[in-house]
């Protein structure tokens, strides 16, 4: 055999070699790579797989608590349809005394300034008033607390103009007193601006009040 030919058989040998070791080299080196693209897949499947657990758990709890959450809500809801109705009931008793106190010392006021025999009416004055105080004790705990401090307001509002009036009577029996006059006009004065002013305006107030409590 020639050597040229040898060398160049032997040459050609070596790079087969080299080739085949590459291959080898590369075909390991995949090898790993595939082994740890598998465990990578493999633990993100596990972390997958653990994330559908707990979301299926979670679901479940949200499954317990709608089941369980009607019966909670529920009770929440007839909670306050009670204190509701409750309210409602002690506006719908105090109302109509109060209304009735305004108009029983509207009569009284204007059978004073007219000299009228008003003493029926003073007394009916009166008891309206003390019926109003003992019904808003009575019915108090029901009330918001707006609603009650306007009550409270409205009802002594309503007593001072009576007093007020009563004075006015005391005093216009004594006319011959230029002193007494001038009390005389000032009490006048007084259960005017108390009752065609102050009381008015607390009666609107308080029906605005009642009607934003019960339609909110």
């Amino acid at each position: 055999m020639e050597p040229d030919y040898l060398f160049d058989l032997l040459s050609t040998n070596h790079f087969i070699l080299l080739i085949a070791a590459a291959a080898l080299v590369i075909a390991i080196a995949a090898l790993f790579s595939g082994s740890a693209a598998r465990r990578r897949a493999l633990s993100q499947i596990d972390a997958v797989k653990q994330r559908v657990d707990s979301l299926w758990t979670d679901m479940d709890e949200l499954r317990v608590s709608q089941f369980n959450g009607p019966g909670a809500s529920g009770g929440n809801d007839t909670t306050a349809s009670e204190r509701f109705t409750a309210e409602k009931a002690a506006y719908e008793t105090i109302w109509p005394l109060l209304w009735s106190l305004h108009d029983k010392l509207g009569m009284f006021l204007r059978a004073v300034e007219a000299d009228e025999q008003a003493g029926e009416l003073r007394l009916e004055a009166r008891n309206a008033a003390l019926t109003a105080r003992s019904t808003l004790n009575r019915v108090r705990p029901f009330c918001h607390g707006d609603v009650d401090e306007l009550i409270t307001q409205l009802i002594d509002n309503h007593i001072k103009a009576h007093l007020a009036a009563c004075h006015y009577m005391d005093l216009r029996k004594d006319s011959l007193s230029s002193s007494s006059n001038h009390d005389r006009a000032v009490q006048k004065e007084k259960f005017h601006m108390l009752y065609d002013g102050q009381a008015k305006e607390m009666l609107d107030q308080l029906v605005t009040l009642i009607r934003r409590r019960m339609l909110k």
